[in-house]
């Protein structure tokens, strides 16, 4: 019923601001459609809005919603995942108050195609995606949504593109400071401080930027656990109750960040343009755990026999550091024979991380100390160059014709100890979980063993050609390409025997793509694209190793034989531009995958014995993807509001797939996603206040002996702004003031005939909340 509520109001607030909208545009007359370039702007544009930003009409003719900076600033977003919350069909699973994996139109992040820049960067993530929580919002200039695929590009864009440009050399003259911090509702208060600055140096121009981000998120997490589920018992949270856990989870950091651009565009044809961006993460994830044989019990003797009792004392802590830089070189030159650019860069990514978990059971006749030591290494790294040349080949008519290359190289060191032991009398004796840690049974650490596929290289190569012919006629824009990618992966894997331990494939695809664009009218406009994409397979998914009891009671073996997934998808979408600013748009989409990878059993038994497997990632079969998306940003003045602008978007989204259970959705793609705001100013007060909700919806997901139905609550954000002057700005957010949450359903059976069968091993429910945050933030332009 909630959630009914959520999306009436949602589609109640879309249509009001609609008809609004398209009333005023009716009334005003459509905007010209002669583009400028964009002038430099001055720093104190940028600290002090004078107006508000609606959403840029891109002139792509590949379908692209491009988003200012300015657009997301007033609410004051940490990161570029922050920022995306306010665009069409970006969904998240991370925790609450978390945005690092964006999924575009729902779907697992690997189907997105991240870049900065327009260029690819590594992540830690075993499929290639890359976090979103890396890149502070204060480097990004603006952020693009490409829905669909250009020859110019990667292929990897199955769901999608997002790109996010940062600020060069030609965005700002002078420069601003920001200062400010963030309260959380647990006390903790972290600073936020960062600087810009652009101007002219030498024959060029240069733009600096730095950033200090302290970050935190402070949840409690609650799990009841049961024997069965409410689809064979109405009263399973009596009969069935197994144990209870609670849990605090704090994750605690700091983000260091620092950007440059230097820029030459010269009179003689040669451009240049040298960039390059770092980001360092230091990050701690603190959990502590307490489980008991109670649905309400907050502590207890340790004795087995007490109602009440707490079973087992948890500390789980993973210290985390992680660094990622890019650099990259554009020369264009301008010659008789047309356009010629050449590109180079190189992407680094470095990841460590030093996890401990130390728990005791009291749920047995002699108390047990576990201790586990987990430690992580990942460098991931790429070099690239791309060569394009560009000629006129008639009347408003280009081709584009190139070559890329790119070389990666990805090294995973994961080692791991456990340590068992009875705890000793006196300790277990005289335990309070309140004042006693577990890790104070820890021994040391003298013999860490390499995991099953965590010694291991990826070396991965590709090289690709491309061709694109586009033009105009009129109201008319069209762009037609194609592109050949190659790519060959070598896998060297140290925990396997030697005659296993190297392994390798390739692979290779033709991806053509067409795209128009037709101006209807000044205002109106149609877009239609028609591409082919692919992905490629999991790095986990292609090592050899074999993880034993991964999958519920079954085995994980890799496939280094995995064809990419592949797609045809189709576009359709309209756009108006409202008066002389607004805009609202609607889009179709449709995607046929092919040569899925799922999970599927090879037949062979597993090592926990008769009834369990060895399953196998696998290409088992097609799906389709398909969903509308409508976004609206425009000025209210028609209803009397000449200051007041509305922002709303609604993506319906929904797939199709079949495994070996029956048909369900792609894992984990949220059946909704919209968002609605508004921002108003107060002209004579030289201030401002604005408001944005946002609602998901729920998303399922199913593997061999596991099936997750996610829930989220609603986020509520608000800001109050007062410019004082041409130069300072002073702002004060809050964020999730709803006290989001995040509500897991977790269905668990021990081997394939027991999901087929729906006999549960267990049946849990788990839910995580987090408290309001208050950002307050001033920023000098000078």
């Amino acid at each position: 019923m909630k959630t009914k509520l959520s999306l009436l109001a949602g589609a109640s607030f879309i249509t009001l601001c609609l008809s609004a909208a398209i009333s005023a545009s009716a009334q005003t007359g459509p905007a010209a459609t002669t583009e400028e370039e964009d002038p430099i702007l001055r720093a104190e544009t940028v600290v002090v809005q004078g107006e508000i930003t609606y959403r840029n009409r891109s002139e792509e003719t590949v379908q692209t919603l491009e988003y200012g900076q300015d657009y997301f600033q007033r609410f004051e977003p940490l990161t570029a995942g922050d920022a995306l919350k306010r665009v069409p069909s970006v969904t998240f699973l991370s925790d609450v108050i978390e945005s690092d994996g964006a999924r575009l139109r729902g779907l697992d992040p690997g189907y997105t195609q991240i870049l900065i820049n327009g260029e690819k960067v590594p992540g830690s993530n075993s499929d290639r995606s890359f976090f979103l929580d890396r890149i502070p919002a204060e480097l990004i200039d603006r952020v693009e949504i490409v829905r669909s695929s250009s020859a110019r590009r990667s292929g990897d864009a199955l769901a999608g593109t997002l790109n996010i440009v940062l600020r060069d050399g030609y965005e700002l003259d002078g420069g601003y400071i920001r200062v400010g911090g963030l309260a959380f509702d647990d006390g903790e208060f972290k600073e936020s401080l960062g600087g810009v600055f652009g101007g002219a140096v030498g024959p060029g121009r240069l733009l600096l930027g730095a950033n200090l981000q302290g970050r935190y998120n402070p949840k409690l997490k609650s799990s009841q656990r049961f024997g069965d589920s409410p689809e064979n018992n109405p009263t399973f949270r009596v009969d069935d109750f197994d144990n209870r856990e609670d849990q605090t989870d704090t994750r605690d950091g700091t983000d260091y960040s620092f950007n440059a651009d230097y820029s030459i565009d010269s009179d003689d044809g040669t451009d240049i343009n040298l960039s390059g961006f770092y980001v360092k993460t230091e990050r701690t994830e603190d959990e502590r755990s307490f489980e008991y044989n109670d649905p309400a019990a907050i502590n207890g003797p340790v004795r087995r026999a007490v109602a009440g009792n707490l079973l087992t004392d948890n500390a789980n802590v993973n210290r985390i550091d992680q660094e990622n830089y890019s650099l990259r070189a554009v020369v264009e030159e301008e010659w008789a024979a047309g356009e010629t650019t050449l590109k180079v860069g190189l992407a680094n990514f470095e990841e460590s991380q030093y996890e401990t978990e130390d728990e005791i059971d009291f749920d047995r006749s002699t108390p047990r100390y576990t201790g586990d030591l987990t430690i992580v290494g990942i460098v991931d790294e790429e070099f690239f160059g791309e060569f394009a040349h560009e000629i006129e080949t008639g009347d408003n008519t280009e081709l584009e014709f190139g070559l890329f290359y790119q070389a990666k190289q990805r090294g995973t060191d994961i080692r791991e100890q456990r340590n068992r032991f009875n705890v000793p009398v006196a300790l277990r004796n005289s335990w309070d979980q309140f004042s006693n840690n577990p890790e104070v049974a820890r021994i040391g650490w003298t013999n860490l063993q390499p995991v099953a596929g965590g010694l291991s290289q990826i070396d991965e190569e590709r090289f690709d050609g491309f061709a694109v012919l586009n033009g105009e006629s009129g109201p008319l824009a069209w762009e037609a390409g194609l592109r050949y990618e190659t790519t060959t992966v070598d896998i060297t894997d140290l925990t396997v025997a030697p005659t296993d331990r190297a392994t390798s494939t390739n692979f290779s695809f033709l991806l053509p793509s067409a795209h128009l664009k037709y101006d209807l009218t000044a205002a109106d406009r149609i877009s239609a694209s028609v591409a082919r994409t692919v992905r490629r397979p999991n790095f986990n998914f292609i090592s050899p190793a074999l993880l034993e009891a991964e999958l519920g009671d079954n085995d994980l073996l890799g496939n280094p034989d995995l064809e990419p997934e592949s797609a045809w998808g189709a576009d359709l979408g309209y756009e108006r531009r409202l008066g002389t600013a607004g805009v609202f748009g609607v889009n179709l989409f449709y995607r046929d995958v092919k040569d899925l990878v799922e999970v599927a059993s090879t037949g062979v038994e597993g090592s926990e014995g008769p009834g369990t497997f060895v399953l196998q990632p696998q290409n088992t079969g097609d799906g389709s993807v398909y969903g509308i998306e409508f976004d609206l940003s425009t000025p209210l003045t028609v209803v009397g509001l000449p200051n007041t602008g509305a922002f709303a978007n609604f993506s319906w989204l929904d797939s199709d797939i079949e495994d070996e259970f029956g048909s369900r959705r792609f894992n984990d793609q949220s059946e909704f996603v919209y968002n609605f705001g508004f921002i108003h100013d107060l002209v004579a007060l030289d201030a401002a206040f604005g408001a944005t909700y946002r609602k998901q919806g729920d998303a399922f997901g199913r593997v061999i002996g596991e099936e997750i139905t996610t829930s989220y609550g609603a986020d509520l954000e608000v800001f109050i702004e007062k410019r004082l002057g041409d130069s300072f700005t002073i702002r004060a957010v809050g964020s999730n003031l709803l006290n989001g949450s995040k509500d897991e359903v977790f269905n668990k059976f021990t081997t394939i005939q027991d999901q087929i069968d729906r006999s549960f091993d267990e049946y849990e429910l788990e839910s995580e909340e987090a408290g309001p945050v208050f950002q307050l933030m001033a920023r000098y332009a000078f």
